[in-house]
């Protein structure tokens, strides 16, 4: 299974960065107009959106390989949580596209949403 690239401190996120809990609660709405909620999971799953700076070229290039061999938000990967090391070991990509920005000489810069997933 993949892993999100670090960059070259070792770090996978850089500041600032963006993590929120989500629950997946269902709701049934009956005929006489009553609703019954449910958990749909038994925790939380988790979001991250990362905004990589100041990357050079290696890390560029690293990010880039991985979003084309993870074929966008296709497949899963091992994600580890900035906050408190936490390993989470099925994750994808939010979105089918990424942009990354050239700046200047060797220094880019981009955004990426990394989701929870459970099967």
């Amino acid at each position: 299974m993949a892993t999100f690239p670090t960059l070259k401190t070792g770090a996978v996120a850089q500041y600032p960065a963006q993590r929120r809990l989500q629950f997946q609660n269902q709701a049934l709405r009956f005929v006489d107009g009553s609703e019954q909620r449910y958990q749909d999971s038994a925790s939380a799953l988790h979001q991250w959106v990362i905004q990589l700076s100041l990357l050079d070229e290696g890390e560029m290039a690293a990010i880039e390989n991985f979003f084309l061999a993870n074929q966008g938000r296709s497949l899963s990967f091992a994600f580890t949580d900035p906050w408190d090391g936490a390993a989470y070991p099925t994750c994808q990509l939010g979105s089918d596209s990424a942009a990354l920005v050239s700046i200047d000489t060797m220094k880019g810069k981009t955004t990426l949403t990394i989701l929870e997933v459970r099967s």
